[in-house]
């Protein structure tokens, strides 16, 4: 798993199928705070992990930051269908 600076915990980096959303950098930041807010634990990537080239770099580069300052820019979560619609509300299927 990987841990922020604050302590929370997130799944490994996502390798299921998924339905890819779209949204601009404040709709994510809202919807990795409803994430926290209502513990459900999410795949979260922030855009240092794209100049690392390895795992541990990454996981090095994620644990430098708390969710109130972490440049998301993707996101993946596994929850009951309500729980998840309300917490990406905002988002939109990606074209």
């Amino acid at each position: 798993p990987y841990r922020d600076r604050a302590g929370n915990l997130y799944n490994p980096l996502s390798i299921q199928p998924v339905i890819v959303l779209s949204a601009d950098q404040t709709t994510l930041g809202t919807i990795h705070r409803r994430t926290l807010e209502r513990g459900v634990t999410t795949s979260l990537y922030v855009e240092e992990m794209f100049s690392t080239g390895f795992d541990a770099a990454n996981r090095a580069v994620f644990a430098e930051f708390a969710p109130e300052d972490a440049k998301v820019v993707g996101i993946a979560l596994r929850a009951d269908k309500k729980l998840v619609d309300k917490i990406t509300k905002g988002a939109r299927m990606h074209a």
